[in-house]
């Protein structure tokens, strides 16, 4: 019987499956703000506390929308996600290429990897495509109230992630397994076997460390980042920078099915060497 050959794709969200960021969509506007105005303020307390970027805009998502009463609650974060608009062929691109790969006996886990938020992903109508949502995140109170972050995801704990798929790892919290000695031929999904789908600087480190450990980095572009995704290329930080549309036929469902052929073919050549 034929081996079951296990991939993982990695999104980052907001530029990568999305256009814009997720808060912009209902969160923003229902605290009576600008986007520019919010991520603005966000940037300057982090520059006047020479703190971290993640760190300050959650904080002014607690202070927004407790000087606007807004809700806090999880389902209110989840009914803003709701809200959300998909790249074309986003909705449809999870069962296509899932189809697509179980005709090469190959097995997908989707993951996102994401700075955004993990309780507005959550409300997204592709929520339930995924294996594991690593994403900023809340504390909540017994009321059910968000009073602190649980998780903040930055360009760089990004790539921690990507380790814990390498080494089947589903926890967020934990740091112990992660750092135990496994050898490659044993971690369940070796980096050769990661596509890795991002759009901007936050998603550079993982798309250059996928690329570097013999994975594949497609970085997403629409209208307003072409130029810079295609510098990418030149930088040698990714291997393909291709229009964020995921419809049947065009060159993401193109480029995707092409590496997923390269990864099972490089998969069984590897077991002719080992005769």
């Amino acid at each position: 019987m034929e081996d079951i050959l296990k991939i993982a794709m990695i999104y980052d969200f907001d530029g990568t499956l999305a256009p814009g960021n997720m808060q912009e969509y209902d969160f923003i506007p229902a605290v009576g703000k600008k986007s520019a105005d919010f991520w603005e303020e966000s940037e300057a307390l982090a520059r006047e506390e020479d703190g971290d970027t993640i760190l300050a805009y959650l904080y002014n998502i607690i202070k927004s929308a407790k000087n606007n009463n807004i809700s806090l609650r999880r389902e209110a974060f989840m009914e803003s996600g709701s809200s959300v608009e998909l790249f074309p062929g986003v909705q449809q691109w999870f069962k296509r290429i899932n189809k697509y790969a179980k005709s090469k006996n190959i097995e997908i886990d989707h993951y996102i990897n994401s700075s955004g938020i993990k309780e507005m992903i959550q409300g997204t109508k592709i929520a339930g495509e995924f294996k594991k949502i690593y994403a900023c995140s809340f504390f909540y109170d017994v009321d059910g109230v968000a009073y602190w972050p649980s998780v903040v995801v930055n360009y760089t704990t990004k790539t921690q992630f990507l380790f814990k798929i390498n080494k089947g790892i589903d926890s967020v919290m934990d740091n112990k397994e992660v750092n135990k000695f496994i050898p490659e031929e044993e971690r369940p999904v070796p980096f050769q076997r990661m596509i890795y789908f991002g759009d901007g600087t936050t998603d550079i480190p993982c798309m250059r460390l996928v690329k570097s450990l013999g994975g594949h980095s497609i970085a997403v572009y629409n209208e307003s980042n072409q130029s810079d995704v295609e510098k990418l290329i030149d930088e040698k930080r990714v291997d393909y920078a291709l229009k964020a549309d995921y419809s049947k036929g065009l060159d993401i469902d193109n480029v995707v099915k092409k590496i997923l052929d390269k990864i099972k073919g490089d998969y069984e050549l590897s077991k002719v060497k080992k005769r």
